[in-house]
């Protein structure tokens, strides 16, 4: 329930400030005639909904084992961020198309300077929500609130060619607003395709890192009793990770003595390594 709290807290405050942010953004980029910073107001609008999205994948997540799903429902979390990715694309996409139309257009205007201080706020704000929601997120290890804080870092991106893109225009440059905003499209997907790439691996039974798996092998070997390590095979489930482990003992023990190091094995492996949810143990004779 830590996580699920935890993830409450974090995405009330981020829906509050991105939808402050939003509205300050898209009035003042509208009235002050920059469609960076319009683009920009869009991206972080989109925020509050991927923030909605990151908080029902964990809490969803939470949810016990059942009959239906004896594994637990871990596995919702890169779901949601599959949809968290699909939103950046989309969203990124929508706002490089408008800075190209208005890029060809050749009806440019010049933007007010009120627009700078909307930048500005912006990127300082959206920064601290990112190491905010970046900190959360690894504290409870959620690939949603993960994605959701690249999301934050990437409206701060935004936000800064949108600094740019105005200050260019204020000087004269005027096709540098919309430039900007084309920009921010294409950070935006890069970050997008990269969430949804790892989202596939962590439902894709992608092997552990090879430091959590030397962790896991220096853990067995420490077990009295443990001759050799036959096979050692780790798959993630969303956040956490399951362990596939045989070994090798002396053959000529009773099975209550094997069984009995068989279960050390299986606990110092799950007590060692926080993310491995289960260590199934199998026993072959050395």
């Amino acid at each position: 329930m830590e996580r699920v709290q935890i993830a409450k807290r974090v995405s009330i405050i981020t829906v509050i400030w991105n939808t402050i942010l939003s509205v300050v953004k898209i009035v003042v980029g509208f009235f002050g005639h920059s469609s960076a910073i319009v683009a920009d107001g869009i991206h972080s609008m989109s925020d509050v909904f991927t923030t909605i999205i990151a908080y029902v994948g964990v809490n969803l997540s939470a949810k016990k084992a059942d009959d239906d799903h004896q594994y637990g429902h871990e596995k919702f979390e890169p779901i949601m961020s599959k949809i968290l990715a699909t939103v950046l694309i989309v969203t990124a996409l929508m706002i490089g198309y408008n800075g190209i139309k208005s890029m060809f257009s050749g009806n440019l205007e010049t933007p007010s300077q009120l627009n700078l201080l909307a930048a500005g706020l912006s990127i300082v704000v959206k920064e601290w929500m990112y190491r905010y929601t970046k900190k959360a997120a690894d504290k409870i290890n959620s690939s949603a609130l993960k994605a959701d804080a690249w999301h934050h870092r990437t409206d701060a991106f935004s936000s800064i060619g949108s600094l740019i893109g105005v200050a260019g225009a204020l000087l004269g440059f005027k096709f540098f607003d919309p430039l900007a905003a084309v920009v921010i499209a294409l950070i935006i997907i890069k970050v997008g395709v990269e969430i949804y790439l790892k989202s596939i691996d962590e439902v894709m039974d992608k092997s552990a890192d090879e430091e959590t798996i030397q962790k896991i092998r220096q853990a067995v070997q420490s077990v009295e009793g443990v001759i050799a390590i036959d096979m050692l095979l780790t798959r993630q489930h969303a956040s956490v990770i399951y362990v596939d482990l045989e070994i090798g003992v002396d053959g000529d023990l009773t099975l209550w003595k094997a069984h009995a190091i068989a279960e050390k094995a299986h606990l110092i492996v799950e007590d060692e390594v926080p993310l491995v949810k289960h260590c199934m143990v199998h026993v072959n004779p050395y």
